[in-house]
C-alpha cells in the first residue's frame, strides 16, 4: 500500500481477513462510548444502518487524529430484527433470550466500514445481510450455548458463522465477509480504485 492502513478496531477476525487479502494492517483500537452513541441514536429514532455508519465513522475519526497521514479504517455492525437493535449479551441468560426471540425467523446484520485521513471520512459502505434462523429445540439451544458460550459472548447476535454458529441457519442473502463484520470486497476495490493497492 502507499499510505499506511490502520484498522481503528481490536478485532481479530477484522484484521485477520486484510491480512489475509494481502494488507499490512496496524491495529489501533479506538475507545469511543458505545453504548452511549447507540442509546442517543436510537432516542432520536435513527435507523440501524445509520447508526452503524456513525459509529464506524467515529472510530475512524478518533484515531485518525493521531496518525496523520494514514488511511484509518473505522468499522462497526449492527443486529436488526424486527426493528429492534441487538447487542453484544453480557450474561449467559441475555444469550440465551437473544436467540429464542431470533430463532424461526429473519433477521439482518448490517457492516458497516468508514476510512478517514487527517480527520476527514473519505469513503464509506454499509454491507446488508439477511439471515434466517431455524426454530431448533429448547435442549439444542441449552447445549449450544454450553459448548460456545466463552466464543459467542464477544460476537453480535450470539453465533459465529465460521464457528458451529452456522448450524442456527437454514438460509443466508448476502456477502460472508459482511457476516464477519466488514465489507471486504468494497473496501479492497475502492483501495484499488484509488491507487493503494495494485488492481
Amino acid at each position: 500500500m502507499g499510505s499506511p492502513l490502520v484498522l481503528a478496531s481490536g478485532s481479530e477476525i477484522r484484521a485477520q481477513l486484510l491480512r489475509n487479502a494481502g494488507l499490512d494492517p496496524q491495529i489501533f483500537p479506538a475507545r469511543i462510548d458505545e453504548d452511549m452513541v447507540r442509546e442517543s441514536l436510537l432516542a432520536e429514532s435513527a435507523p440501524p444502518r445509520d447508526i452503524a455508519d456513525t459509529l464506524a465513522e467515529m472510530k475512524a475519526l478518533k484515531v485518525s487524529d493521531k496518525t496523520p497521514g494514514a488511511l484509518v479504517l473505522g468499522c462497526d455492525q449492527v443486529l436488526d430484527h424486527q426493528g429492534t437493535l441487538f447487542t453484544k449479551a453480557d450474561t449467559l441468560e441475555q444469550a440465551r433470550d437473544q436467540l429464542q426471540r431470533l430463532r424461526g425467523s429473519r433477521h439482518m446484520l448490517l457492516s458497516a466500514a468508514v476510512i478517514c485521513r487527517d480527520g476527514k471520512p473519505l469513503w464509506r459502505h454499509v454491507g446488508q445481510v439477511r439471515l434466517y434462523m431455524r426454530d431448533f429445540s429448547d435442549a439444542y439451544l441449552d447445549a449450544y450455548l454450553d459448548r460456545n458460550w466463552n466464543s459467542v459472548r464477544h460476537a453480535v447476535g450470539c453465533y459465529k458463522l465460521e464457528e458451529e454458529g452456522v448450524r442456527l441457519f437454514h438460509r443466508i442473502e448476502g456477502d460472508y465477509f459482511n457476516v464477519l463484520g466488514l465489507p471486504l470486497l468494497e473496501l479492497l476495490s475502492h483501495l484499488a480504485l484509488i491507487g493503494e493497492i495494485d488492481g
